[in-house]
């Protein structure tokens, strides 16, 4: 029990999304007593049990399916043969009451750079509890002990990067690298993902430069969720900063905000 709760841990920390299937009660003979976990990821896979068989192959659909709605469901399962409700035909008979719940459906950044915007970014994510991972593709700066908050520290060419990384559609990547040309490398593969967001740094005329570069062999550079020059226009270009304009941009287009100042919008 204690290995679900420390992998649950975990996996939040990470910014994963999945379902945890608990047994809250049983009649009669169940393969497994009450108190059973499960961790059940979007993908099917699953960890721990709940009973094996019939019934956990059940359960384990019925999390996928609430895992892309979210929120929590209870439901009895029949574990016989002869009830109409669920009959899952297992020889032991009787019923399990099952708690789903989901987890992690959240937003999670996903920092290319590991530079000193970069480094800022991930600190003020860990400050705040933002669940965060960090790439890059030099090994002295991709170290994890240099971010203790961060759900992974990924070393590997940023290209070969994506492969590694649990990008979904709560997403939001920042590319903040120590050269354009990764940061084009970045964005080309950011627009594979299925990413919310994708931020890049740089001044205007550089970014319009790499766009420019970056269309001409064929990529979508008009793709809505591109935010280049990324974050808000703040007034100062420290990187302590600019970790707070990006984060700022994010947390205004996760929360639905209008980014006014509140005087304005009370005297609106």
């Amino acid at each position: 029990m204690k290995e679900i709760f420390q992998r649950m841990a975990e996996l939040l920390r990470e910014g994963r999304t999945f379902a945890l299937a608990t047994m809250i009660g049983s009649e009669g003979s169940t393969p497994r007593s009450l108190g059973a976990r499960m961790i059940v990821y979007p993908d099917g896979n699953s960890e721990g049990t709940v009973g094996g068989g019939a019934l956990e192959k059940r359960v384990i659909s019925d999390a996928v399916d609430l895992i892309a709605k979210g929120g929590v469901r209870r439901s009895l399962y029949d574990l016989g043969m002869d009830e109409k409700d669920i009959p899952l035909g297992m020889i032991c008979g009787g019923k399990a009451e099952l708690l789903i719940e989901t987890f992690g459906r959240t937003y999670t950044l996903f920092i290319f750079g590991a530079g000193h915007v970069g480094k800022k970014l991930a600190e003020l994510c860990g400050d705040l509890g933002v669940p965060h991972w960090i790439i890059d593709n030099r090994e002295p700066f991709a170290q994890k002990e240099l971010f203790p908050a961060a759900g992974g520290v990924v070393h590997a060419e940023f290209n070969e990067s994506f492969s590694h990384l649990p990008i979904d559609e709560s997403s939001y990547i920042v590319i903040v690298t120590y050269s354009h040309q990764y940061d084009g490398v970045c964005l080309e593969g950011a627009l594979k993902t299925s990413a919310r967001y994708i931020g890049m740094i740089g001044s205007k005329k550089k970014v319009a430069t790499l766009l420019q570069s970056l269309e001409e062999k064929g990529v979508n550079v008009r793709d809505e969720r591109i935010y280049a020059p990324i974050g808000l226009e703040l007034g100062d270009s420290s990187p302590e900063q600019i970790s707070i304009s990006i984060l700022a941009e994010i947390l205004k287009l996760h929360s639905g905000g209008s980014g006014l100042h509140m005087k304005d919008l009370l005297q609106g």
